[in-house]
C-alpha cells in the first residue's frame, strides 16, 4: 500500500461525507482533472481504504424506533466457545454491530428493534440459543445524541 498524500485524505473526506460524489464533482473541489481522480479512487478502492459504499437510513422513518446496547458475558472462554459465539452472531440479522471487548464484559452487540416486545422476542428465541452465554445485559437507548460514520483525517 501506498502512503496516503493530502490529495488522498481530502477524497477520503469528501467521500465519507458524500458518496454520492461524482468523480467529476471531486475533480473540481480539488482543482484537477478527472482522470487522475479516477484513477487515485481506484487505487483507494484496491488498497482497502474504501471498503463499500453505504447509504445510511433512517431508523425512525423505517419503524425500527428501539436501540439496544447489549453488553454479554461468555461462561467460557477459550478459543474455540469464542469462535463459535462469534459466528452465531454473525448469522443474526438484527446485530448491527458487535465488538469483541477487554473488560467486564466480552461482547457489545448494537441491535435496533420495531419494539420492545420484538427486542423480547429476539432475546427469547435468538439469543437464548447460543448456549455459551453468561450474563446478558440490556440497555435502551433513550436519546441519540450523537452518530456519525466519519473518521478524522
Amino acid at each position: 500500500m501506498e502512503k496516503l498524500d493530502s490529495i488522498d485524505l481530502t477524497i477520503l473526506k469528501i467521500l465519507q461525507n458524500d458518496a454520492k460524489k461524482t468523480t467529476k464533482e471531486i475533480a473540481a473541489a480539488l482543482g484537477m482533472t478527472i482522470s487522475p481522480v479516477y484513477e487515485r479512487i481506484k487505487r483507494l478502492e484496491n488498497d482497502g481504504y474504501i471498503k463499500k459504499y453505504v447509504a445510511l437510513l433512517d431508523k425512525k422513518q423505517l419503524h425500527y424506533p428501539v436501540t439496544v446496547i447489549c453488553m454479554v458475558s461468555l461462561r467460557y472462554h477459550n478459543e474455540g466457545f469464542i469462535d463459535k459465539f462469534e459466528e452465531q452472531i454473525k448469522e443474526l440479522p438484527e446485530v448491527q454491530e458487535c465488538f469483541h471487548m477487554a473488560g467486564k464484559v466480552d461482547f457489545f452487540l448494537k441491535i435496533n428493534m420495531t419494539s420492545l416486545d420484538g427486542y423480547h422476542d429476539f432475546v427469547r428465541v435468538k439469543l437464548s440459543n447460543i448456549s455459551n452465554i453468561g450474563i446478558l445485559e440490556s440497555y435502551f437507548v433513550l436519546k441519540e445524541i450523537k452518530h456519525s460514520t466519519e473518521f478524522v483525517i
